[in-house]
């Protein structure tokens, strides 16, 4: 039987599964690695039970075509082959964005796509044009040029990749005309009267689509877009959070992720008498100091999580303040202790000087992140992560 030393905090550990493919019962495998940990003595009230949301998304088979996205592209924002569209503030990725670009040029074969580049980082931290290179050409073309106003190839410092003529190339290969500007004001995009406008940033999506809704009334979200459906292949995200399966098909965020958890809440405190939070995780929260990239390109850390830990800020006091403040009041080591154990038990706001330097944060989001960190985006093969000792169930 396996068991924690007392003296362990708080850990995580990445859990092998079996292969998970388009038709997998990821509920029953789910179920036979919770009462496996159960067995092994590794399973314990409060415990946190986070599963990637690419392998939810496989075994739901929630894999839509190019051709497929391109058809809701059109119904979308009622386009005709020869349309001119717009695509406002891409993120600058092969995985999240090259085919859905793709989709959009085949939805306008004998049509024109503009593609609306922020400079110098797209919203993510990618970086489109060195920042200095960015600020010579923002003060010679007042805040909008193209990519035969720039000299030299400026490529992504870590991908080697350039954008502008990456997604020129893909527009190309579908027969629509590209034509790449780059502009941080999305109102501007009215002088170029597009027939409709594709919305492709993130997290201020809805910000965007309220400042160009009011001059272009046909736009929408990329969240807009494959969304309507009630079976798979579709999600309440649309195209939002969706990656590169192959070289001609989507894989969508998860359909329907909320009652995935709570179901699975319920069988695993049948099967094992515990009572586990379940998360559903995506991209982590967290911003490389060193590339500065954010590596939240999914709409959420986390696609779903059950009620203990949705919406719950993990809080807690700064315990380095406490023990230098009874240190100078003369407290013994084991009155200090004590002293900590109690003022972690008490109620109080997030303002106060016992918080102080304690940034409170979404109990969610902390957990998705740790779980991206350990599975991580080079796969390590445990799609599932065991997270202990960071919830604590209230009392």
């Amino acid at each position: 039987m396996f068991q924690l030393p007392s003296y362990v905090g708080p850990c995580a550990f990445g859990i092998k599964m079996g292969m998970v493919v388009p038709g997998s019962d990821l509920h029953k495998m789910l179920l036979e690695e919770a009462v496996r940990l159960n067995e092994d003595g590794m399973l314990a009230d409060g415990d946190v039970l986070s599963i990637t949301e690419s392998v939810v998304a496989r075994a739901q088979n929630n894999m839509i075509t190019t051709e497929e996205t391109a058809k809701e592209i059109r119904k979308t924002l009622d386009l005709k082959p020869d349309s001119r569209v717009a695509v406002v503030f891409p993120i600058a990725s092969r995985n999240r964005f090259s085919l859905i670009l793709e989709s959009i040029a085949k939805a306008v074969p004998e049509g024109e796509v503009i593609v609306w580049f922020s400079y110098p980082d797209d919203e993510v931290g990618n970086q489109i044009l060195p920042p200095e290179v960015a600020e010579e050409l923002d003060s010679r073309h007042g805040g909008l040029f193209t990519p035969d106003d720039i000299d030299g190839n400026y490529t992504h410092p870590l991908t080697g990749v350039n954008y502008l003529t990456l997604y020129e190339e893909i527009i190309k290969g579908e027969g629509a005309t590209p034509k790449i500007i780059l502009c941080n004001d999305p109102k501007r995009i009215a002088e170029f009267n597009p027939d409709g406008v594709i919305i492709a940033n993130i997290h201020p999506r809805e910000k965007t689509k309220k400042v160009l809704k009011t001059i272009i009334g046909n736009c929408c979200t990329l969240q807009e877009i494959c969304s309507s459906g009630t079976c798979p292949p579709t999600s309440e995200w649309g195209l939002l959070g969706s990656n590169m399966s192959s070289s001609c098909r989507l894989k969508l965020a998860p359909f329907e992720s909320e009652e995935f958890v709570c179901f699975l809440q319920q069988e695993i405190k049948k099967l094992t008498g515990k009572n586990i939070e379940i998360l559903v995780f995506g991209d982590g929260a967290y911003k490389d100091p060193t590339s500065g990239i954010y590596e939240l390109a999914d709409p959420k850390a986390a696609f779903a999580a059950t009620k203990g830990i949705k919406e719950v800020l993990r809080e807690g006091v700064k315990m380095k303040y406490l023990i230098d403040k009874y240190h100078e009041e003369g407290r013994s080591e084991l009155e200090i202790m004590e002293m900590i154990e109690k003022e972690s038990q008490k109620a109080r706001g997030i303002s106060c000087i016992e918080c102080e330097g304690t940034t409170p944060r979404r109990m969610e989001d902390v957990l998705a992140s740790l779980s991206d960190l350990i599975t991580g985006s080079a796969d390590a093969g445990t799609p599932l992560v065991l997270i202990k000792g960071i919830y604590r169930p209230p009392n």
